[in-house]
């Protein structure tokens, strides 16, 4: 029986583990971790990670063929592929600071293989890494291999978060890129052939090492230039009177454009989108190419200046202050269907009022009062290192307060930011909570999720990104210096 390995037990190793598990019976797959408390949850009925269909994976598999384990080296010593999705979040500190990844548990996990391995592996590169890791993770383990052969294998993921499982039953594509070499090109069989026990073979794509690292930061680069491009455009709708829902629809109907990742918000989040940008600038810069990084950071400086745009418009609106203002805050996940919170622009947002001396009362249907607390309170990046090298979080920040129902977030608020676009705040009663806030009334829709005539005709100041001004916002300025 084959057995695969994965070294990390978070967003990207758990669900893609359980989804081979399940399309590949014949297979064992052990997903480890140093993290007890983590792998104790994949144990548990409680998943560490919310995601539509995985328990119901999980579930199916466990014990069967599917097991999580602390014993990392017992497990990657057994294992014929060894996949490595450990964290690469961006430098902190030294050469690269801001920009580069931190390779430092990769690099540590490639040791360890070298160090316990007593036959020969496919190690699978899984986690997002820069074009040519696979060159140094490959240097380290000939220097430590003792006869033993090591063949590196890059397999970027590209799930969405929230339709994780279905993206990995049903992907666009499958990227496998290895040496062009006969040992190399074997690898390659070795894993597309796990693939086709459920992937139609046209949609394994197979390429060399380089065009594999380079197509997962291209790919994030791509997605993420998309949405700060629709933004951009949001604010000119905004000072125009143009409504950018119908320019992106206009748009989206070209077939060269296509619809996806047109809907203007308050910016992008999540764990790739800015750390693959800052990597991909990185290499640049490194590579003598400063006019394609300074093209690829402009994508980052729009996102920024959307936030920025959104908390100004918030307070300008407010008679420029919301000084001891309660505000609630619907949503704080970087987006629907997930409870990660990774680069959420929520958190930028909350800052932004925090630093105004907003109070805020802040409702999610998936973060935990203890997730929101530590991420308000975080240094930029911190979040990026696995929790035991996170500082501790404070107990309370004083001026929020998270609730665990809508209707109480909104109870006596002068103002209602919807951050995330989770579709019960479709759904609300608005009339019930115009009738408990503090008048005038003041909603501001970060996600374009609200019918705005309606919400006007019940009483309240509407502002919806991109979409033609209320009137009461007309006269404000949309930065406040």
């Amino acid at each position: 029986m084959m057995k695969i390995c994965c070294i990390g037990a978070g967003y990207v190793g758990g669900p893609t583990m359980a989804v081979i598990a399940l399309k590949c019976p014949n297979i064992e797959v052990t997903v480890v971790d140093i993290s007890s408390q983590r792998i104790n949850a994949w144990n548990s009925e409680h998943l560490p990670i919310y995601e539509p269909g995985l328990d119901e994976v999980v579930k199916k598999c466990r014990g069967k063929n599917l097991f999580f384990s602390n014993d990392v080296e017992k497990h990657v010593s057994e294992a014929d592929i060894v996949f490595v999705s450990v964290n690469t979040p961006t430098k902190t500190h030294g050469l690269g600071a801001g920009k580069a990844a931190d390779l430092t548990y990769w690099e540590s996990a490639a040791r360890m293989i070298a160090d316990v391995s007593k036959s020969d592996k496919i190690v699978v590169e899984k986690s997002t890494v820069p074009v040519k890791t696979a060159e140094a993770i490959e240097r380290i383990l000939t220097h430590n291999s003792k006869g033993i052969n090591f063949t590196i294998l890059s397999n970027p993921e590209f799930l969405a978060e929230g339709t994780a499982i279905q993206d990995l039953y049903n992907p666009d594509r499958v990227l496998i890129g290895g040496r062009e070499t006969p040992e190399g090109q074997k690898a390659i069989k070795t894993l597309k052939d796990v693939y086709a026990n459920w992937v139609p073979v046209e949609r394994i794509i197979c390429t060399n090492l380089w065009s594999a690292e380079l197509s997962k930061l291209a790919a994030n680069a791509f997605l993420a230039q998309r949405i700060s491009s629709v933004n951009a455009m949001s604010a000119l709708c905004e000072a125009t009177g143009a409504d950018v829902s119908q320019v992106s629809h206009s748009i989206g109907t070209d077939s060269r454009i296509g619809p996806k990742f047109l809907s203007a918000s308050v910016g992008f989040g999540g764990s790739c989108f800015q750390k693959d940008i800052l990597n991909l600038v990185y290499i640049c810069e490194c590579n003598g190419l400063p006019e394609v990084a300074n093209y690829w950071k402009q994508v980052i400086k729009v996102n920024d200046y959307q936030k920025t745009r959104f908390v100004n418009r918030v307070v300008s609106s407010m008679f420029n202050t919301v000084s001891a203002k309660k505000i609630a805050v619907l949503g704080f996940a970087f987006k629907k269907d997930t409870g990660d919170t990774r680069e959420t622009p929520a958190i930028d947002v909350c800052k932004g009022l925090l630093g105004d001396r907003a109070r805020l009362c802040i409702y999610d249907p998936q973060v935990t009062e203890d997730q929101i607390t530590k991420d308000l309170s975080m240094r930029k990046f911190d979040k990026d290192h696995p929790a035991h090298l996170q500082p501790p979080s404070p107990t309370s920040i004083k001026q929020v307060s998270v609730v665990w129902d809508a209707y109480e977030a909104v109870k006596d608020a002068h103002g209602v930011c919807i951050l995330t676009e989770w579709d019960e705040f479709r759904k609300l009663d608005y009339k019930k909570v115009y009738d408990s806030m503090q008048k005038p009334a003041f909603l501001f829709d970060g996600r374009n999720v609200v019918d705005v005539g309606m919400l006007r005709k019940i009483g309240f100041i509407v502002y919806s990104i991109g979409k033609p001004l209320d009137p009461w916002l007309k006269d404000m300025p949309a930065v406040v210096a």
